[in-house]
């Protein structure tokens, strides 16, 4: 078990995800943003290993506008040695990597043009990780998409576009179950189809399921990971005191989150935290988690990307 958090730390002083406008575009900003970005990168995982975090959600703005028509700077060779050189790190501290487009990354969309920007997107996020040089285990998660009046019909997209993708991005992709539109239900038979894993949302599935307790979720969804997927993969959230459901937690509830862990044994899989104190919270959860059997804990001095 490794538990992390998602795409920018708010101790260390830097920002691994700074874009600039559209307008503003020229081939020295994009050096000089994508260079910020990899550099802040790499103090993030180096933060993170001596804290014993070792799950880690890469930022999808740290190429700006790289699945853009603008962007035409071969940004793989020109980077390639500091590419390496994370990865390197990355492999050597058995960190657990992962991607998340942004919610207008639609495969299953009835508009062509979304479709075509979405698989853009996602052949960008696979070139992030390939770039690194990461095996099949980090990956690149999505929502199923939208149900455009019809989930069957939607579903059938889903899988029928799911096919047409090249095997570099598909090979990463897995569905997340999402708390409106796509339960852990659906997303078991659109991985039925596929193959493609389901990650399992905690909080989305507490607000949209078909009434199976964790236990019962986390004994369905985990069987749709292979060996060279690697260990499943859960979101973790809770939701905001005093308000409705929907929103994440501005830090992590302790007593919620131990009992999460109770219930979930024996499945041993990586905890992301989509918790708004990023950092702070992981903190807080590798050490409720450090008499855990399932967590992974390292302390020897490990060298530094």
């Amino acid at each position: 078990m490794k538990i992390g958090y998602p795409c920018i730390n708010t101790s260390i002083g830097c920002k691994g995800d700074r874009t600039f406008r559209l307008k503003s575009y020229s081939e020295q900003r994009f050096i000089k943003t994508v260079e910020n970005n990899l550099n802040c990168l790499a103090e993030i995982l180096k933060y993170n290993v001596k804290h014993n975090i070792r799950f880690f959600r890469i930022t999808s703005d740290i190429i700006p506008f790289a699945s853009h028509p603008i962007c035409r700077f071969n940004w793989q060779d020109f980077f390639k040695t500091k590419f390496s050189g994370i990865g390197d790190f990355i492999k050597a501290n058995d960190i657990r990597i992962s991607m998340h487009p942004d919610q207008f990354t639609l495969i299953n969309s009835l508009d062509m043009k979304v479709f075509e920007n979405s698989y853009k997107e996602l052949v960008y996020h696979a070139q992030v990780l390939d770039s690194m040089h990461l095996d099949i285990t980090a990956k690149t998660q999505i929502h199923a998409g939208g149900v455009y009046g019809n989930k069957e019909k939607s579903m059938r997209r889903f899988v029928e576009r799911f096919e047409k993708l090249e095997k570099t991005v598909r090979r990463r992709l897995v569905i997340e179950n999402d708390d409106r539109l796509y339960s852990l239900k659906d997303c078991l038979r659109i991985s039925s189809e596929t193959g493609v894993p389901v990650l399992f949302d905690v909080f989305h599935h507490e607000i949209n399921n078909s009434n199976e307790t964790i236990a019962e979720a986390f004994e369905l969804f985990h069987s749709t990971w292979k060996a060279q997927d690697g260990v499943p993969m859960a979101d973790y959230s809770t939701s905001r005191m005093s308000e409705p459901k929907g929103r994440h937690a501005e830090s992590i509830n302790l007593k919620h989150f131990r009992r999460f862990l109770g219930e979930t044994r024996p499945f041993d899989f990586d905890i992301m935290l989509e918790i708004k104190d990023k950092e702070k919270s992981a903190l807080k959860a590798v050490k409720a988690a450090f008499r855990d059997q399932r967590f992974k804990v390292k302390t020897e001095e490990l060298p530094s990307p």
